[in-house]
């Protein structure tokens, strides 16, 4: 299994980083107290134990930060893989991969010293999709390019009287494991929406919906109903679980109607209207989406597993 090696900082640009043993990574910035950090897209810089060990073989002594990076691995071929791939650390840190390599303008000690310098051409680069702790032997695991559709019942949002925070909302705590390729605001209609869902799952071919809104008791609620028409199998402890959580802060959680379900390769949820809400929910599905989508898909272990064979991703 990958693992990390080091984990770099510096407090000035330029010069060799000092593995500190753990790091925290800060969402969109980069890691905590690191010169490089908010550096547009190139927020961490990553090489490979393998790498350095390459230089070394050339009668350099160097070891892991010497080459400026923030996170030394071990047993994934870094410069591998694709610009867009995910990266998850730990429990809690994802990185997407922005850049593979760089253009030196200037020459660091190290060319100096030995004419060549590996990260230039090994080294990778990454934005932080979703923060937390790094500590050495941290695994790493390559995560399965995922695709999502949102979809928001609302009358109003549909005729452009309210804004949709609840859908952009669904999309950025989602990014960590994919793209949201998908994204329509309807009304209040069963056919509708049963349209839409059909047209994610059959046509554009998504791992996952979330619907929000349209899961209350009004007459115009029907987003349940919609979705019942389209799924062919039930999963009845999804909405149980959503429910139970969101019980510990307001009895009138009883009141929700979302249902969950599959169609096809396409797992089906529905969400409340509420931004509030739907953050609540989305807490507690995001640990077991990544396993719910692998063993619905059949990604599950295909990048998670054996890091060096990059040809199934």
């Amino acid at each position: 299994m990958a693992r990390v090696v080091a984990v770099c900082t510096s407090e000035k640009k330029g010069e060799r980083k000092q593995n500190r043993g753990k790091a925290h990574a800060l969402t969109g910035l980069g890691l905590e107290g690191d010169a490089h950090a908010g550096y547009m897209h190139r927020q961490i810089s990553l090489l490979a134990f393998e790498s350095i060990e390459r230089m070394r073989s050339q009668g350099l002594e160097v070891g892991p930060g010497d080459f400026a990076e923030n996170i030394t691995t071990e047993g994934i071929e870094l410069h591998t893989l694709p610009v867009g791939l995910r990266l998850r650390i730990g429990k809690e840190v994802y990185l997407r991969v922005t850049q593979i390599g760089k253009e030196c303008h200037t020459r660091c000690a190290i060319y100096r010293q030995a004419g060549d310098c590996v990260m230039p051409r090994e080294g990778i680069f990454a934005e932080v999709l979703n923060g937390g702790d790094i500590a050495v032997d941290d695994p790493i695991v390559i995560l399965p390019p995922y695709r999502f559709a949102v979809l928001t019942a609302s009358d109003k949002g549909s005729r452009g009287e309210r804004e949709d925070t609840s859908g952009a909302l669904i999309k950025k705590i989602l990014l960590p494991l994919g793209d949201t390729v998908c994204h329509r605001i309807v009304p209040d209609e069963e056919e509708r929406i049963a349209e839409e869902l059909r047209r994610f799952s059959d046509i554009d071919k998504v791992d996952l919906i979330l619907t929000t809104g349209g899961t209350g008791f009004s007459p115009r609620d029907v987003t349940p109903e919609a979705t019942r028409k389209v799924i062919e199998r039930e999963v009845p402890g999804i909405p149980e679980a959503l429910r139970m959580e969101s019980m510990k802060k307001t009895p009138r959680a009883m009141l929700s109607r979302g249902i969950a379900g599959i169609r096809g390769k396409t797992l089906i949820i529905n969400l409340p209207g509420s931004p509030k809400a739907v953050e609540e929910h989305l807490m507690v599905l995001f640990p077991v989406l990544e396993h719910a989508l692998g063993i619905l898909t059949g990604k599950e272990g295909e990048c998670g597993g054996d890091t060096n064979k990059q040809g199934s991703l």
